[in-house]
């Protein structure tokens, strides 16, 4: 159980001993049978009704006397964390559910709080499962809408950079590609996620990150940069031919570029052999990839 689950149970279960209405109290106990079942469909329905009537019990005014006021001040504090379990068995569940049932879940957690922190830590199953179920049209605003709310979660950081590069957004795809380098680097493992699950994803989210700022600082001749952040993708994103195409066909281009500035020999020479290496692969960078690699040893030849 992590940490912020069990604070959350024993914040319930210290206000157990605390008068709160029936309803609430029934509607509660049914949606933690239900969650313990992973029933999806009563997920939904109670969490809905669950929270409603602990938002009622967290908004009663406070008391004139100050005898009753501690009363009051427990009975709006176990509603708020009722209100809080609500959002945790919508997210909890929807992590166990077919696709299609996930999405119903999540974005029923986004509309009744789309600050909560288990809708952040819920987004990489959210996006998935909208793929998964034909619904990637409603991505792009559904991760537009949760980076308001969470400028740092990484999934969504990664979506908007991949979604910028795809429709040619430059400049916003090299922001997003920047942002999620920076909080990949700062970010902690996940409570819950073991060493390998989150190497692998932090590993797939820093070769997109660095993929992207290198191909996009190539576009803009921005050489330096590009050479720093394709060598840094390349050894990330092996057995993606597509992307390592496109990262071999750029190296080469910037490499003979920073050659010719520095009159470097060398830097030619390896600049035609990450073309010819770009080459091998087939698929639209090829050709001129091919022709690039004759032209830079041609003139690695009339270098001394």
């Amino acid at each position: 159980m992590s940490r912020a689950i069990l604070r959350l149970a024993v914040l319930l279960i210290a206000g157990s001993q605390v008068a709160i209405p029936d309803d609430l109290e029934t509607a509660y106990q049914s949606l933690k049978e239900a969650a313990s079942k992973n029933d999806s469909g009563q997920v939904k329905v109670l969490a809905a009704k669950t929270c409603e009537l602990a938002r009622k019990a967290a908004a009663k005014p406070a008391p004139e006397s100050e005898s009753d006021k501690e009363t009051w001040a427990k009975q709006v504090e176990y509603a708020r964390g009722i209100e809080v379990f609500t959002e945790w068995a919508l997210s909890a569940t929807a992590m166990k559910a077919p696709a299609a049932e996930a999405v119903d879940l999540l974005s029923a957690l986004e509309q009744q709080n789309p600050k909560s922190k288990y809708l952040d830590e819920s987004y990489g199953r959210y996006l998935v499962a909208l793929n998964e179920t034909g619904a990637s049209a409603k991505v792009p605003d559904i991760a537009s809408r949760g980076i308001q709310a969470f400028p740092d979660n990484e999934d969504l950081l990664a979506v908007l950079a991949d979604g910028c590069m795809n429709r040619k957004q430059s400049d916003q795809a090299l922001t997003y590609s920047r942002r999620l380098a920076g909080v990949l680097a700062r970010h902690p493992r996940p409570e819950g996620v073991s060493a390998a699950d989150w190497e692998r994803k932090r590993s797939a989210a820093l070769a997109r990150s660095y993929w992207i700022a290198g191909v996009v600082h190539a576009e803009k001749n921005q050489y330096v940069e590009a050479d720093k952040n394709l060598r840094a993708a390349l050894p990330l994103i092996q057995g993606n031919q597509s992307m390592t195409a496109a990262a071999l066909f750029h190296l080469g281009v910037v490499n003979y570029q920073i050659g010719k500035m520095l009159l470097n020999k060398a830097r030619v020479l390896e600049a035609a052999k990450f073309s010819e290496q770009a080459a091998q692969i087939k698929g639209p960078y090829g050709p001129q990839a091919w022709r690039n690699a004759q032209v830079m040893r041609t003139e690695a030849l009339k270098m001394r």
